[in-house]
């Protein structure tokens, strides 16, 4: 019997301006923290909270982190891709 496999996770991508944002993450501490919070986007791509705002793109999230103090804003895309726009520790 073939294992059961859990729901496809999302793919994980970054805008140039979050890009450049990592560049500056220098410690160990920082780095984990994103992690954290990149692996709960890619299990739950609709986790957080919408951001008010203009219809015409994609649905613009927040995803906050209250244990790693960490922020994310986020976008999902057609076909499941979460499109980090900018991390954000606090």
């Amino acid at each position: 019997m073939a294992p059961q496999h859990g729901p496809r996770r999302a793919r994980i991508a970054f805008s140039d301006s979050a890009a450049k944002q990592l560049e500056n993450l220098t410690t160990e501490a920082e780095i984990h923290a994103l992690d954290r919070a990149l692996v709960v986007l890619s299990f739950d791509p609709e986790v957080g909270e919408p951001i008010p705002g203009d219809a015409a793109g994609p649905q613009l999230r927040r995803f906050t982190d209250e244990v790693e103090q960490v922020r994310v804003l986020f976008f999902v895309t057609a076909l499941r891709t979460v499109v980090i726009s900018g991390p954000v520790l606090a």
